[in-house]
């Protein structure tokens, strides 16, 4: 059962450092929506565990629904001018309802604020055809940080500039 009803407004706010283990837990569960075993889970646990620190202010950026529950993150990071969207997660209740599109549109004027004009993104690839929908594009492979031998695609895209043509959201985003 989805947490989202077409009725219900998604609402972006900033991170909070006390928010660390929960978002790590809630990173977990997305990636294990796509059908990974309990090792596999394991393996990926501590470069999914967040810490407080790595919440600093304006690189991570919540969504939530009317309620208040936490439905996905966002975090960016690295320096002008490419940075990393260093991770992207959703509720596995929430997929489908637009929460991930907006995260990445958020995660997009964060990446702008901060001066930066590409995104390298590591995706699993279960979540390639999602970002390849959002306008990136592999440009190669990384290793995985957690299963030796594991490649994962390596993508990048663009950051839109203040003024240029495609600076708005994504088609289908959820209004603020």
């Amino acid at each position: 059962m989805s947490l989202m009803s077409s009725g219900d407004r998604l609402r972006v706010r900033p991170a909070r450092a006390d928010e660390a283990p929960a978002l790590s837990e809630l990173a977990l569960r997305s990636k294990g929506h796509w059908g990974y075993d309990a090792d596999f889970l394991a393996a990926c646990r501590d470069e999914l565990r967040l810490r407080p620190e790595d919440l600093t202010p304006g690189n991570a950026t919540v969504a939530e629904d009317a309620a208040g529950r936490v439905l996905g993150f966002v975090l960016i990071d690295g320096a002008p001018p490419r940075g990393r969207l260093d991770m992207l997660f959703v509720d596995p209740s929430a997929m489908g309802a637009g929460v991930g599109r907006r995260l990445y549109a958020e995660g997009l004027a964060t990446a702008r604020r901060l001066g930066m004009r590409s995104l390298a993104i590591d995706a699993d690839p279960n979540a390639e055809p999602f970002y390849r929908a959002m306008g990136a594009r592999v440009v190669g492979v990384v290793r995985s940080g957690s299963i030796a031998g594991r490649v994962l695609p390596l993508m990048e895209a663009d950051v839109p500039q203040a003024g240029a043509p495609h600076a708005a959201a994504p088609a289908g985003s959820l209004p603020r």
